[in-house]
């Protein structure tokens, strides 16, 4: 079959053939019709990723949509290695398929569910969010970004602060629910300094797409200074680290704060978590659709976009 297939962890996915996949107990086969390019698929196919299983060569892509081989169109994910879904036949585990709603087309499911995930789980599965909750994203202003924006609103953000570097996303995103933004583009204390006003007028959670500069900032103006006390619990969750890692972090920040420092991803939700999120997301988005833009791509193309940027928060999804 043709696929993208990882041969180095330092080059992008090369385009050729590959050994047809054959279903084992428990799985089945499936005609891929689309899938995104994530973050973590870039991070799997460099080797960064910590779920990276150090073995070459192997089809990168960790989800997508197609069909099995009844015509049933499902989203489904991580098809048992070395067979990733940039190909045009992939594994579904019986455990992790999900019949689409007709509401949702192929590329579409395919480009959001990743990124939507994110958020939907670090606020369900570990935020434990309740309406009425304020809400900081750092690193509004990719596609994930945005989407945690309109996903916090829909389920009841009270207010949603949105910071990230681009000029012209951060007011996009004040049309799609953000309350206020914040520019990351300024001097360390300023921007330490319009954290703390946030803090200081009341956040409950920080969803982390950045980690980095970001992060280091977020987590001193969480800090409070002198020997006042505060009741102020702030559930902290870490998803995403393209700014940068690691981070120094001061004892003090934690002893004098109410932080909780979290993760959300795979490893810190569980499967359960991670598929009734998808589950979720679909049955809303079918019938009350998400500002949402993808970029649709043969395959063939993989090499010449795996660096490119999502250019206006657009997730790259691949056509086999």
């Amino acid at each position: 079959m043709n696929a993208a297939v990882v041969e180095s962890f330092a080059n992008p996915p090369r385009y050729t053939t590959f050994a047809d996949p054959i279903p084992a107990e428990g799985e089945k086969l499936v005609h891929v019709t689309a899938a995104g390019l994530h973050q973590i698929v870039r991070g799997l196919a460099s080797g960064s990723h910590y779920g990276s299983g150090g073995e070459l060569p192997f089809v990168p892509g960790v989800d997508g949509v197609g069909r099995l081989e009844d015509g049933t169109r499902i989203y489904f994910g991580l098809s048992r290695a070395p067979f990733g879904t940039f190909a045009e036949q992939a594994l579904a585990s019986t455990r992790i398929m999900i019949p689409l709603p007709d509401g949702l087309d192929d590329a579409t499911a395919a480009g959001i569910a990743n990124p939507a995930m994110s958020s939907w789980v670090a606020l369900t599965a570990r935020a434990k969010f309740v309406a009425g909750e304020n809400i900081l994203i750092l690193g509004a202003t990719g596609a994930a970004g945005q989407l945690a924006v309109q996903i916090a609103k829909r389920r009841g953000a009270r207010r949603v602060v949105a910071a990230g570097r681009n000029p012209a996303a951060l007011e996009k995103l004040k049309t799609l629910g953000a309350d206020a933004v914040i520019s990351l583009d300024q001097e360390p204390d300023a921007l330490v300094a319009a954290f703390r006003t946030e803090f200081d007028s009341g956040i409950d959670i920080v969803l982390d797409y950045l980690w980095g500069p970001p992060a280091e900032a977020t987590l001193k103006a969480i800090a409070k200074k002198g020997l006042k006390t505060s009741t102020g619990r702030v559930r902290y969750i870490q998803i995403g680290n393209i700014a940068g890692d690691p981070i120094p972090l001061s004892a003090a920040v934690l002893r004098s704060s109410g932080l909780e420092l979290l993760g959300s991803g795979f490893g810190s939700a569980s499967l359960d978590e991670i598929l009734k999120a998808v589950a979720e997301f679909f049955t809303l988005a079918a019938t009350q659709p998400f500002h949402f833009t993808i970029k649709t791509s043969p395959l063939s193309e993989v090499e010449t976009l795996w660096n490119a940027r999502e250019s206006d928060g657009a997730r790259i999804v691949f056509i086999p």
